[in-house]
């Protein structure tokens, strides 16, 4: 049985992700390492502070001891963190929003990205033009903070949150081709505001799990798994 360990720095995403692993990868082993202290440090101080990012990569770090094939990192507020890990850890680390930026930098010229936070929303944005820019394309990204949602979610207001992300959404899909949810605990609103604003919407859950499976999929034939080296040059494991 191969092993995923997941890496979450909130409470939100772990029982959606669950449910789609049961679906994609049912015979796969779950681990979930999760410290809701990571994304309350991210949000307080408007960055990735530097304890933020020795925590997430002694995370990793945990991950492999713990046998992990593979390691998901879930949060893209974290995103360039992982990407810089993947230099320290000897297994491949799958970021959950990474094929949900190649698909929106692939198949569509003008990607609004809605998100509740800077800080989710900013690395997102980034990640994309970098999809866009290995593929030779010139994608327009539109700003989707939809201000205020946060902050109702967590003061116990969901109704206020959803109504928020929504009229964000209305409002950035007139610029837009289609439109990515930067945080994963979106998810739940693809379908509804898909509907509303008449535009393809990208989640990153599914698609992310997918690229999981695909990269055990390529563990298990021995083909090497890409990833960055020091000096920015490209190195194998696998």
């Amino acid at each position: 049985m191969k092993t995923v360990v997941a890496v979450y720095t909130g409470q939100g995403l772990a029982d959606p992700l669950k449910a789609v692993f049961r679906e994609v990868l049912p015979d796969v082993r779950l681990v979930n390492i999760i410290d809701d202290s990571l994304i309350g440090d991210v949000v307080q101080a408007g960055h990735i502070p530097p304890g933020v990012a020795r925590r997430l990569v002694q995370y990793f770090h945990h991950g492999e001891e713990l046998g992990a094939d593979v390691i998901l990192n879930t949060c893209s507020s974290v995103g360039e963190v992982a990407e810089e890990a993947r230099k320290l850890i000897g297994v491949p680390i799958v970021k959950i929003d990474d094929a949900m930026a190649a698909k929106a930098a692939a198949a569509y010229d003008r990607v609004a990205v809605l998100a509740t936070l800077p800080s989710t929303l900013q690395p997102t944005m980034r990640l994309i033009e970098a999809k866009a820019a290995e593929l030779g394309r010139d994608v327009k990204l539109v700003n989707g903070l939809a201000e205020g949602a946060f902050e109702a979610l967590t003061g116990g207001r969901p109704e206020e949150h959803d109504r928020i992300l929504l009229e964000t959404a209305l409002r950035v899909a007139k610029d837009a081709d289609a439109i990515v949810l930067a945080q994963g605990s979106m998810a739940r609103m693809e379908k509804a505001l898909a509907e509303e604003t008449g535009k393809p919407v990208l989640s990153s859950p599914r698609l992310g799990v997918e690229q999981v499976r695909e990269t055990l999929e390529k563990l298990s034939r021995g083909e090497p798994i890409e990833r960055p080296s020091f000096g920015g040059a490209t190195q194998v494991c696998g």
